[in-house]
């Protein structure tokens, strides 16, 4: 696959006056990531810039020790008007949540992605499905640009590779050649991935212990795929971060005898509303596996082909019910 020329999102950025950049609910650190990188390089232009996100209320501890969070602003914080709003990594207008109303107040909005569901809703979107993460597709951008990457940046912009290839586990051509760049600055690479994806405080495992219990196997979801799901309910992240509830559908993958995992996790302030993770994975011929983007969009989300999630309220029976539904389809 060709890759995207990014010279359209060169174009909006270099003429910006001011700048917000955008990252999507939940955030991750692919995410958060590529929007420091971008607004750090911003302001060593000299352009006004801000970063935020609409929830949670705070950044998840694990990517507090990214270079330029102090250009993260609370959502009551980002302006109304702004002459240019970047969105990064985020698929959809709706998962900007309750920011999604800034998209009116801004001159040009520009979409800069990786996600095969993006719904291009931009004035320019820059999406390539054919990266690895949006932090591939910054880099491309800055180099395109002719901004150097320095070890601040190059530390936002592997937080998000690492992340999104889940330690390289999923990569694509290039995947590790811009590693080994982005290494070669003097970014500690294993603290970097283990501060983000492999410290847990103890919490952590009494709340593996009672979300793995609800675990429930359906070997002829899918037209014989097979299904596997967990469910997160409130009660039990009242002791952990995001982070641990967000690292559970890691472990539901693994299973052997399913071909899509999902991951029900309930919002902590809204009973029965929840957020839902999808998961698959090619045959072991190498053949296409389940098609979880689309089982995303159908239900309201979307995301890549083995990776996505949507949003969803009521019992867990009924949203069970609708995901098999949509596994059934071809």
């Amino acid at each position: 696959m060709t890759p995207v020329d990014v010279t359209p999102a060169v174009e909006v950025l270099e003429a910006a006056k001011s700048v917000t950049i955008l990252c999507h609910i939940q955030p991750d650190a692919d995410t958060v990531g590529s929007g420091l990188a971008l607004a750090q390089v911003l302001r060593r232009r000299g352009v006004p810039v801000v970063v935020s996100f609409a929830e949670p209320a705070e950044l998840p501890v694990s990517m507090r020790s990214l270079p330029g969070t102090e250009l993260l602003v609370s959502p009551d914080r980002v302006p109304r008007e702004v002459d240019v709003l970047v969105s990064v990594d985020c698929g959809a207008a709706g998962r900007l949540g309750a920011l999604r109303d800034r998209l009116t107040g801004a001159t040009t909005t520009l979409v800069i992605d990786h996600h095969r569901s993006n719904t291009r809703f931009g004035d320019v979107d820059v999406v390539d499905e054919a990266a690895e993460s949006t932090a591939g597709v910054i880099a491309r951008i800055l180099d395109a640009w002719g901004e150097p990457i320095d070890r601040d940046i190059a530390h936002c912009l592997y937080a998000g590779l690492v992340t999104d290839t889940g330690s390289f586990k999923w990569v694509r051509a290039g995947s590790h050649a811009l590693a080994e760049r982005l290494l070669a600055t003097g970014i500690d690479g294993a603290t970097i991935t283990r501060t983000l994806m492999d410290t847990h405080p103890f919490a952590w495992l009494p709340m593996l212990s009672r979300v793995l219990a609800s675990a429930q196997l359906i070997p002829d979801a899918a037209n014989g795929a097979g299904l596997v799901y967990a469910v997160v309910r409130r009660e039990d992240t009242e002791a952990v971060r995001s982070e641990e509830v967000e690292s559970v559908i890691d472990l539901i993958r693994t299973t052997a005898e399913a071909q899509v995992a999902a991951v029900f996790k309930e919002s902590r302030v809204e009973p029965e509303h929840w957020t839902v993770s999808l998961r698959s994975h090619a045959n072991d011929d190498g053949t296409p596996g389940v098609d979880v983007s689309r089982v995303g969009a159908a239900l309201g989300g979307g995301g890549h082909r083995y990776a996505a999630g949507y949003s969803t309220a009521g019992p867990v029976s009924d949203l069970v019910a609708n995901l098999l539904r949509e596994l059934a389809h071809p």
